[in-house]
């Protein structure tokens, strides 16, 4: 059935150029859409899949107390607003590298999803590159809930290919504590990012799927960090 908007043209409310190249938000009916460099990134219109991302890596975690998550990518909001209503998350770090999206969440249109989780005194939002903030920095966290990319086969930037590399999994691995979990979004399961996970020392490596109303599956990405 098609919706009342289908036909409708998007409707583009800000549209930045940084360094990483232009990133715009639009509307399409009741949806808000992220676009990089061309490329659709996420939009409003479901987000169980960025829940699960957070879900998985609370379930492994087991009864850990108030574990600590880092999210990677603010997007539309949806991993931190769930991650921020649930009690037993501890700290919530989240990084995003794009100006944009960070004004868009505090000041912009998408405030209305996202104000009360970057209220919640948990909460601190860290603008940085991700795979920099994942070499350099020294902070360890019990999950690492990340989702930058439609991908590890299929990213928006090519520079994003290295936080799938071997490197990139051993900052991943060590920006972990003892039996912390990693969950990677992906737009499409890839049998060759479980074979990396578990070449880089990860245990318990599985992929669960979403399913979508059309076409391949979402799915999330999870390995453990041994304990």
């Amino acid at each position: 059935m098609l919706r009342p908007y289908d036909d409708e043209a998007p409707l583009v409310l800000d549209r930045r150029e940084g360094p990483y190249g232009e990133v715009v938000l639009r509307r399409h009916g009741a949806l808000l859409q992220i676009i990089a460099n061309g490329t659709f990134l996420m939009d409003t219109s479901d987000g169980r899949s960025e829940r699960l991302l957070v879900d998985r890596a609370l379930e492994a975690l087991g009864k850990r107390p108030a574990p600590s998550v880092l999210i990677g990518g603010l997007g539309v909001g949806f991993s931190l607003v769930h991650a921020a209503g649930e009690p037993r998350w501890g700290r919530i770090a989240v990084v995003e590298r794009e100006a944009a999206i960070i004004d868009w969440h505090r000041a912009g249109p998408l405030s209305a999803l996202s104000a009360e989780a970057l209220a919640d005194p948990r909460t601190e939002l860290l603008h940085t590159d991700l795979l920099a903030y994942l070499r350099e920095s020294r902070d360890t966290y019990d999950a690492l809930c990340l989702d930058i990319d439609n991908g590890p086969d299929w990213t928006v930037d090519t520079a994003n290919d290295g936080l799938y590399s071997p490197a990139g999994l051993d900052s991943c691995r060590e920006r972990l504590r003892p039996g912390g979990v990693l969950a990677v979004w992906s737009a499409r399961p890839s049998a060759a990012f479980e074979d990396a996970l578990r070449n880089s020392g990860f245990q318990q490596v599985r992929t669960e799927e979403v399913p979508v109303v059309r076409g391949v599956p979402d799915v999330v990405h999870i390995g453990v960090r041994a304990a």
